[in-house]
């Protein structure tokens, strides 16, 4: 009985740290970092100063755990988007999620990581590690669909498999924000075609034997 009240704290507290990280995340996503002020982000939680410094003491802090908040998610497969990629229609989807991730946001938002990538300086060494952890991440799943793509002989024999998870990465990158800066999809759907196009160019055409004479 004497520990229910300690973990019904512990819970609370849990419940609280968890609604500053949302909070933050999304004005992280939608303003930037530079733009978003503590206060701010005690308000969209909807806790007290004393519980955010009780659990972030510094603004660094709290981007790094956003960072790691989303890094876990993506490892776990938890993330709004998928990565996931077993097939060429799993990596069109990626590709697609993308758009349909800006659309929620009627083309005003870019990658989550992106926006705060833009902001990083040559002060900010703890937060760009962070965001090379997540993009090593995505970077590793890609790279692994690309591989195992060559290992069975459908990819062409030059191609790179880092070379494509970087091409990937780097397109949806230029992509997002594209459609940010235009508010509208249509700069990120030919991007997508056109890459996609790239890669499938990529892919080995498999030559099937003729069948044997009776």
């Amino acid at each position: 009985m004497a520990g229910r009240p300690t973990a019904a704290r512990s819970a609370k507290g849990a419940e609280t740290k968890r609604r500053i990280l949302q909070a933050a995340a999304d004005l992280f996503h939608s303003q930037g970092v530079h733009a978003t002020s503590p206060d701010e982000v005690i308000a969209a939680s909807n806790t007290g100063k004393g519980q955010f410094y009780y659990y972030f003491k510094s603004k660094e802090g709290l981007v790094h755990e956003v960072l790691q908040h989303h890094l876990q998610s993506i490892a776990a497969g938890s993330a709004g988007v998928s990565y996931q990629i077993d097939s060429w229609q799993d990596l069109e989807r990626w590709f697609a999620a993308h758009l349909e991730l800006q659309q929620r946001f009627h083309m005003t938002r870019g990658c989550p990581f992106g926006t705060i990538g833009n902001e990083v300086t040559e002060n900010d060494e703890l937060i760009r590690q962070d965001l090379n952890l997540i993009f090593e991440l995505i970077h590793h799943r890609l790279a692994a669909f690309f591989i195992k793509e060559h290992a069975h002989g459908r990819l062409v024999r030059d191609a790179s498999a880092e070379g494509l998870a970087d091409f990937c990465i780097a397109t949806v990158q230029g992509a997002m924000l594209m459609g940010k800066i235009k508010r509208h999809g249509k700069p990120v759907e030919t991007t997508i075609r056109e890459a996609m196009a790239h890669l499938l160019a990529s892919r080995r055409r498999l030559e099937v034997s003729p069948a044997p004479m009776r």
